[in-house]
């Protein structure tokens, strides 16, 4: 690199430092984890190097299962150990060996995560952490809100572009914002590495024709300059008549590290997915669950995403070091569905088609000072965030012509007929000033402590009326943490946290029994023993916690809600996750719920269980390489099993939803040292099995799916 071109870099890291200081913080990790040279290791086993950084190791990739370092928890560089609180990581070694399809099956072995709970309703990430749902609001991007503000328009996340997925459980507004009492799911996005790699694979099976491409490295001799770029396409389905799920995904980055201490990572994606809408049947109704009740000329949930940002990191001093995130998404929803069959062959059945278009910018700046003084070392971050969300739906609703569940002849669109019903614009802007400090006193006591403010401002315009709801919310959110580390590797922690959670945005106009929705708080208190043993790479954690969120709403249709009181759930989690040596690794996952609606604006429910919630959840997976002997090449076998407990379709706890067991499997072969041949199999015994019953329908879950890939690394 020329001088002339560092010193405009470095002008231009001045600059950027200058200007962003007053608008948000984030996730604070700009970083770029370690390249893996598998022949290396399977050749010969070396000491391992430790590379010491504020960023490097914190968002992977990993060499293992098992990740060391998170910035979810604290939104600084700490050890998973020292977080007082309960934070999982589902690392890219583990997405792979999976071969994850969605984030749902990517938390599907997590404690204290129950996802896909509306089985093949397959238009969203639906995904309930502690027994609340976190669907709306839970979902982040490295470390940016990717939240639904309006009913509809949202899409979901291409897993083969992340190189981790960590879940931070428990109340999190004191870091992030506006969210749920359980907590939230942070996806990590793949971006440049110090060392060229790459792969292209191609996969094939159960409702899936892909291939996709993954590479990059440094550009220039110096590694100022390095890139990646992850893309694939899949024409495929869901397993059912009628069903689709086609994909495009493009993911180009760039990383710039003019000096050392000094990075801008630019990341950027296009993501078109051409999907269909929910799938249910009529309670009772015994037919074949591949039948299409819905009308095939109808039937769409096709979204279009472009975002754009960046991650960015300057040490100002061996002190202080400033970060910035942003990202700027353009999402496109188009949606038509028609469902509502019942068991009467005459009733008609319902309608509608939404169109929507959504624009988001989000930033999150910070600034991070440590120091040490007298035997104590101190980490401190201040920092302040930005959300502006531009939402516009156009929603058509009516009828469509009746069917007969045992005969099923479609009517096409001529029977379809609809009319205007909502025609909103809903805009929400949300900021937040929060502060933490992390003290450590003797290399045994950690203190957590934080604070925020958030400040909310939603207005909703009903276009075709002329009409507008406006509200404003503010709340001060608290968090206090303890760990204390009996020994390095075993550690004991304690917290309480407190969460804020505005629901205007999905209630304006009187979408409620009555008058608009409070805004949501939450409590929670917890403690916890975290071990890391010396012999194998591993970590496991055991939670206890209680949870308390007020002014919960609860639907009273499908479009209709009121706030039932309060809700309280407690609980235990248990998880390991061991990399035993390079052959072996195990994954376990306990969770206990004890919840219980504790107060009931209606009446008639109070000491009832929520709607979907279960009371047991449980789940393991192993797998076993078996080595080549020179003549054949690394075989790895694994298999894994999930437990669902028995939940309700409601609150009154009327209609119960059996529990059920799902078993998945996968197969490895490395046909030579750059080439691998898998087979992954999820509900390997085509278990037919309820997910959920809402409202008089029942999802059942997704059929067993096979698929078989073959890829080539270098």
């Amino acid at each position: 690199m020329t001088v002339g071109l560092q010193g405009k870099l470095r002008m231009f890291t001045s600059r950027l430092v200058a200007s962003s200081a007053l608008i948000t913080v984030s996730f604070g990790s700009a970083g770029i984890g370690w390249a893996q040279d598998n022949s290396a290791e399977e050749a010969t086993q070396l000491a391992p190097i430790v590379i010491t950084g504020k960023s490097d190791r914190v968002v992977g990739p990993d060499r293992t299962i098992v990740a060391k370092n998170t910035a979810t928890g604290t939104k600084t560089d700490t050890p998973v150990i020292d977080v007082p609180a309960s934070v999982s990581v589902v690392t890219q070694k583990e997405l792979e060996e999976r071969h994850v399809d969605n984030l749902q099956q990517a938390v599907a072995y997590t404690a204290g995560v129950f996802s896909d709970e509306f089985g093949n309703d397959d238009r969203y990430d639906y995904i309930r952490i502690r027994g609340f749902d976190q669907t709306a609001l839970g979902t982040y991007r490295d470390g940016l809100a990717a939240r639904i503000p309006a009913w509809f328009t949202a899409s979901r996340l291409e897993p083969y572009g992340l190189q981790r997925v960590e879940v931070l459980k428990g109340s999190t507004s004191t870091l992030f914002g506006l969210n749920g009492p359980g907590g939230l799911v942070n996806a990590i996005t793949k971006r440049p590495l110090d060392e060229k790699h790459g792969e292209i694979y191609t996969s094939y099976g159960d409702g899936t024709k892909e291939v996709g491409a993954d590479f990059g490295g440094p550009i220039d001799p110096d590694g100022v300059w390095s890139y990646r770029l992850t893309a694939l396409a899949k024409d495929g389905d869901q397993g059912w008549d009628h069903s689709n799920d086609d994909r495009t995904y493009v993911a180009p980055a760039l990383t710039i590290k003019p000096e050392e201490g000094t990075s801008l990572t630019i990341l950027t994606d296009y993501y078109k997915r051409d999907g269909t809408g929910a799938r249910g049947f009529p309670t009772d109704a015994d037919i074949d669950i591949d039948t299409f009740l819905g009308e095939p000329d109808f039937n769409r949930f096709n979204t279009e995403q472009a975002d754009i940002g960046y991650q960015f990191e300057h040490e100002i001093n061996e002190n202080l070091t400033f970060r910035s995130n942003a990202r700027y998404t353009h999402l496109e929803l188009d949606y038509a569905e028609v469902y509502g069959a019942s068991l009467d062959p005459t009733a008609d059945r319902t309608a509608f088609s939404v169109d929507g278009m959504s624009n988001r910018y989000a930033i999150d700046n910070q600034l991070q000072y440590d120091a040490t003084w007298n035997g104590i070392d101190s980490k401190t971050l201040v920092g302040v965030d930005y959300t502006n969300d531009n939402t516009r739906e156009n929603i058509l609703f009516g009828t469509a012509g009746p069917i007969d569940i045992n005969d099923p002849v479609y009517c096409g669109l001529s029977c379809i007929n609809l009319g205007p019903y909502v025609n909103w614009r809903v805009k929400q802007q949300a900021v937040g000033i929060y502060a933490q400090e992390q003290l450590t006193f003797d290399d045994r006591w950690i203190v957590t402590l934080g604070g925020r403010w958030d400040h909310v401002h939603t207005t909703a315009d009903y276009l075709d009326s002329g009409t507008s709801d406006d509200d404003t919310a503010s709340a001060f959110t608290k968090r206090a943490g303890l760990t204390y580390r009996f020994t390095p590797n075993l550690a004991a922690y304690a917290n309480y946290s407190e969460s804020f959670q505005p629901l205007v945005a999905q209630t304006a106009n009187g979408y409620t029994v009555t008058g608009s929705l409070k805004p949501q708080e939450g409590e929670q208190y917890e403690i916890g023993l975290k071990y890391r043993p010396d012999g194998f790479d591993g970590l496991f954690t055991l939670a206890l916690f209680d949870l308390t969120q007020t002014n919960v709403p609860s639907y009273v249709t499908p479009l209709v809600q009121e706030q039932i009181g309060k809700v309280g759930v407690r609980g235990i989690e248990l998880e390991g996750k061991a990399a035993i040596n390079d052959r072996l690794n195990l994954t376990l996952a306990y969770s206990y719920w004890d919840a219980e609606i504790r107060e009931d604006g209606t009446g008639g429910n109070i000491g009832n269980r929520p709607s979907r919630v279960p009371r047991h959840l449980a789940s393991a997976w192993l797998d076993y390489t078996i080595p080549g002997d020179g003549k054949r090449g690394d075989l790895t076998l694994g298999g894994g099993v999930r437990y669902i407990g028995q939940s309700y379709g409601d609150d009154a706890n009327t209609v119960s939803v059996a529990a059920y067991t799902l078993f998945d499997a996968a197969v490895s072969y490395k046909v030579t040292e750059d080439v691998t041949l898998a087979v992954n199999a999820t509900n390997l015994f085509d278990r037919k099995y309820i997910a959920s019953s809402y409202y008089g329908t029942e999802f059942y879950g997704d059929r067993r799916k096979v698929v078989g890939t073959l890829k080539y690394s270098w």
